[in-house]
């Protein structure tokens, strides 16, 4: 008679084989399927191309992870272990333990540009370890600042996605830079006289151009995208301190 399958379709929800082969662990082939998708990205990941890359088959890989999905979800997971999440620091502790955290997440994303294109199919619950490490960490230090449980759970939701959505945008730039072969401020100002052209219909964008060359030539590019990030954020964290007021 089949197994049942478990009542959350994810890889957590399901008891794991007792004995593995010691030439092939499920946390080599998490490894790999990792630098897999960071140098070729989420088309190139399958168990054949796993298995080519572990110098075995797919069929010893299924007896480890029972699908891709499974793998996605083993991925995501390994690494949200990167995240650097300060413990709970009290109630005035919360806003540079946040900002830390949500620097961490961004530098993340960026190391692993397929993570934003896959966490939102990790299964119906989180049950991966080091994402519920990092969930209840900043659940900690909210709740130590004063919100009740569900108006924390709903600020980590916030924070996740702005964090997440600036990140993915960022990432998709430095692989536009990437495949260009030029210099971030070399790029920009080759784009610079097309921007300037298609905007002067508009007179807000028009003006906004028109200043920017100025700010572009005096900013390394990088140091630009910080701030912008870091702006988005603590706006992002004086809403919250307004509700905690």
């Amino acid at each position: 008679m089949p197994a049942k399958p478990p009542a959350v379709p994810s890889v957590w929800a399901r008891p794991r084989k007792e004995r593995e082969q010691p030439a092939l662990s499920r946390e080599r082939i998490v490894a790999e399927a990792v630098r897999l998708l960071d140098v070729e990205g989420i088309d190139a990941l399958s168990m054949r191309s796993l298995g080519t890359r572990l110098g075995a088959g797919a069929t010893s890989l299924y007896r480890h992870v029972a699908s891709k999905d499974e793998l996605i979800e083993l991925a995501v997971d390994e690494v949200f272990g990167e995240l650097e999440v300060p413990e709970a620091a009290g109630p005035g502790g919360w806003r540079p333990a946040l900002t830390a955290c949500g620097q961490s997440l961004r530098s993340m994303v960026l190391r692993h540009p397929w993570f934003a294109s896959v966490v939102g199919q990790v299964g119906l619950a989180y049950l991966g370890p080091n994402m519920m490490r990092m969930s209840d960490r900043v659940l900690g230090i909210l709740g130590a600042a004063g919100l009740g449980v569900a108006e924390a759970d709903r600020a980590v939701k916030a924070l996740v996605a702005y964090v997440l959505g600036m990140a993915t945008s960022e990432a998709a730039w430095l692989n536009l830079l990437a495949q260009s072969g030029q210099d971030e401020g070399e790029l920009l100002r080759s784009l610079m006289p097309a921007a300037e052209q298609a905007v002067q219909d508009y007179p807000h964008l028009r003006a906004f151009y028109s200043a920017a060359p100025a700010k572009d030539s005096a900013q390394d590019p990088a140091e630009g995208r910080d701030e912008d990030f870091d702006y988005g954020l603590q706006c992002l964290l004086d809403g919250f301190q307004t509700r905690l007021g």
